[in-house]
């Protein structure tokens, strides 16, 4: 016991001379904590701190283009001469057969009526965009072996088989070439006809293009028609199938129905003036001559 006196006795006499107790003379326990000296900027370490940011850090999204790194993509990867021209090609967004099948199954074409460009688009399920170099549609053979209906129709582009598969119904296949200020009337004739504009004129396809409308292989719409019915009876020889007498068919109107070189609506001539308003059609003599200055000009004379 009087050792226990004794040891309560040096304690409080030792607390009595220590300072009382403040934040300014807390310290922790010796070797309780390790200083690690870091430097500034470059010198901080291999630590993801502040100062040790990259270039790809600093910022949310990498430039446009160099994802691959410090140079752009289109100076890393070698050249490609193919890809040349390719925004001034002409592109034909494929319409297969079966597709076709099925807009004159569910009625939202009309087999009894010609099929353009502008009865495609009006079906609400094909788009087409003249200003992304779209020329019209290629008609494809897939479901060839299910397409069983008789059409008029008039595509941009077609191979030999889907001639073949509409002919061997009874229908009529042409190819015809719309520029794209004829396209952009032909895909929304509505929004044409409310800006008040009379109803352009069809351009003569160009001269690389020339050739294709211009034969009777393809059924194009500049080819004579004495040529387009040889290569008929030829194609069903080919195929080993009976060519349908078109002459002898009540729908041989229909059958028959072609625009000319120039039109772009069937029943509708260039130049004139669709009145939505007044449900009423402004038609036209046709379209200005030219002045009389420059047929001078043409014929030699001053």
């Amino acid at each position: 016991m009087a050792h226990l006196r004794e040891s309560a006795e040096k304690a409080l006499k030792m607390l009595r001379t220590l300072p009382r107790v403040q934040i300014g003379n807390i310290r922790p326990n010796p070797n309780s904590k390790k200083n690690t000296k870091r430097g500034r900027a470059q010198h901080s370490g291999d630590k993801h701190g502040a100062g040790n940011k990259g270039s790809g850090q600093r910022q949310n999204y990498m430039r446009i283009g160099y994802e691959t790194g410090n140079n752009p993509f289109y100076l890393r990867f070698p050249y490609e001469p193919y890809y040349k021209g390719h925004h001034l090609r002409r592109q034909y967004p494929p319409l297969s057969l079966l597709q076709l099948q099925v807009l004159l199954d569910t009625n939202r074409i009309d087999p009894k009526q010609p099929i353009d460009v502008t009865t495609l688009c009006n079906t609400g399920l094909l788009n087409l965009q003249p200003a992304s170099m779209e020329y019209g549609f290629q008609l494809t053979d897939d479901g060839i072996d299910r397409f069983k209906a008789k059409i008029c129709i008039e595509v941009q582009h077609a191979k030999e088989s889907v001639i073949a598969a509409i002919e061997k119904n009874g229908g009529v296949i042409r190819t015809a070439y719309y520029d794209p200020r004829s396209l952009q009337a032909m895909v929304n004739p509505q929004k044409w006809f409310e800006k008040g504009e009379p109803i352009p004129r069809r351009l003569l396809p160009p001269q690389d293009a020339v050739e294709y409308y211009a034969s009777a292989k393809n059924r194009g719409y500049l080819a004579d028609p004495e040529e387009i019915s040889k290569e008929r009876l030829v194609l069903a020889q080919k195929y080993g199938y009976e060519l349908p007498r078109i002459e002898d068919d009540p729908d041989y109107e229909m059958l028959i129905s072609q625009k000319d070189a120039r039109q772009i609506f069937y029943g509708l001539e260039p130049g004139w003036v669709i009145g939505l308003r007044d449900k009423v059609i402004v038609k036209s003599k046709g379209f200005p001559e030219e002045p009389s200055n420059t047929k001078a000009k043409k014929d030699g004379t001053s």
